[in-house]
């Protein structure tokens, strides 16, 4: 078994920052057999606490300091990627064509183009204001927009940069704090992160040869199934 299979508690962001780094994938909830979590490795009192201490908060944080790509990457279960295996992932299960080309071929949607559109104009644009511009903000459009979103994120197209805090008409704090996008791209260019060069399969065999390295065999064989790797 891999270093993965070790038990570990994890209390500060610090700690889950040398974690993510090491294994290069973590899901924010369990999703990976015999893998971590960063629910599972950390104490249930210290979420949603608004604290230092709170993983909640650390969803964000990396993205916002560069450390590691955020997103509902997987199966529609939000995970983290650390800036070093980003690029690999990226190019092993990106898309082959553009969002336009896909759509154009039936495999993506008008509400996700019409996002994408936006986003790319936006980047860094919070929900809020992008349902807005999506003429998405009535009810009976929040699914479809919620279902684009998140179509996004596991074609990779986009990634969660971070949150923002909602403010009334006088600049006062209004209500929760709202999700923030950007593009894959223009985030790995904001925290100086290169793509990877080669092809998707050595992108597949670097992934694979570091994931042997740390990860529990039964974590490796899901994964590559779930993503389709031959």
């Amino acid at each position: 078994m891999g270093e993965a299979g070790k038990q570990e508690n994890v209390t500060t962001f610090e700690e889950m920052a040398e974690v993510v780094a090491r294994l290069g994938i973590v899901p924010l909830a369990p999703l990976i057999p015999e893998h971590p979590s960063v629910n599972g490795l950390t104490l249930a009192e210290n979420w949603h606490t608004d604290t230092e201490l709170d993983p909640w908060r650390w969803r964000v944080r990396f993205p916002g300091e560069g450390l590691a790509g955020y997103g509902k990457f997987i199966k529609k279960k939000a995970v983290l990627v650390s800036r070093e295996w980003l690029p690999a992932y990226l190019a092993a299960s990106g898309p082959r064509k553009s969002l336009e080309e896909r759509y154009q071929s039936g495999l993506a949607t008008r509400e996700a183009l019409t996002l994408l559109e936006i986003i790319r104009a936006n980047e860094g644009i919070e929900t809020r204001q992008l349902r807005s511009m999506a003429d998405m903000k009535a009810k009976e459009k929040k699914t479809a927009f919620d279902n684009a979103v998140t179509e996004l994120q596991g074609s990779l197209d986009i990634v969660i940069s971070g949150v923002k805090q909602r403010v009334n008409a006088d600049g006062e704090p209004n209500g929760w704090n709202s999700t923030s996008f950007e593009t894959s791209g223009h985030w790995m260019h904001e925290a100086g992160i290169l793509p990877f060069e080669g092809s998707r399969e050595e992108a597949i065999a670097w992934l694979r040869s570091r994931m042997e390295a740390a990860w529990a065999p039964e974590a490796v064989a899901w994964i590559n199934k779930a993503l389709g790797w031959k």
